[in-house]
């Protein structure tokens, strides 16, 4: 029987012809190819452009070549060393937790609980952009940028997270008795769709890395 390669995340389909999509990633069937059935096979995207070459007849390297060259060691490094898989699990393992204080504070008026939650997601909005960039890198990196509905997806529910924390951040700011207003139902629908928006992704998340045959 055939094997066929997803060329973006590296999962293998057997059968006489390859999937119309990638059940892993989303990828359409031409992102496949046949590989030998003995093969170990990663998934290979494709190339980046190299950058640009120093200007004619100039030895030293300008500033702008010198910024792209650190930038790309550096981004290079985080793939390696696996930053996004470390923090993401920063707000995946707060978030909960701020939901859960939210919750007992507009419940039972607990204002030790409200002011628990509100330090929480503080702490969640300092970690989303470290989150966010370091999944965009991952994701040109490891997957060669392409975009299929998981990365959309994972993309939209990030941004989804990262301006939902700030809405609650600075309404809390702004009105620090919310939990105990009259609003305070809307208060806490916006805390869980946060929440499912932070499952939705982790478990795409958890579907490309643990989801390869």
């Amino acid at each position: 029987m055939k094997k066929w390669q997803c060329k973006v995340c590296g999962y293998i389909h057997e059968g006489d012809e390859p999937p119309e999509t990638c059940p892993i990633c989303g990828a359409d069937k031409s992102k496949f190819i046949e590989v030998a059935f003995e093969e170990k096979v990663h998934a290979s995207p494709e190339p980046e452009t190299e950058t640009a070459s120093p200007e004619a007849g100039s030895g030293e390297e300008s500033r702008h070549e010198k910024f792209l060259r650190i930038y790309d060691m550096v981004t290079a490094l985080m793939t390696e060393h696996h930053l996004h898989p470390i923090s993401v699990h920063i707000p995946n393992g707060v978030l909960p937790l701020s939901v859960f204080f939210a919750m007992l504070s507009v419940m039972f008026g607990a204002a030790g609980m409200d002011i628990a939650a509100f330090y929480s997601l503080i702490y969640v909005l300092l970690a989303m952009p470290m989150v966010l960039f370091s999944g965009y890198n991952d994701w040109k990196r490891r997957y060669g940028g392409n975009m299929t509905n998981v990365f959309f997806t994972k993309m939209i529910c990030g941004a989804v997270v990262f301006c939902l924390a700030l809405i609650l951040v600075f309404w809390r700011l702004i009105n620090p008795e919310v939990a105990a207003s009259s609003a305070r139902g809307l208060y806490l629908m916006i805390y869980f769709v946060m929440l499912g928006a932070a499952g939705v992704a982790g478990h795409l998340g958890g579907k490309l890395v643990f989801g390869k045959k």
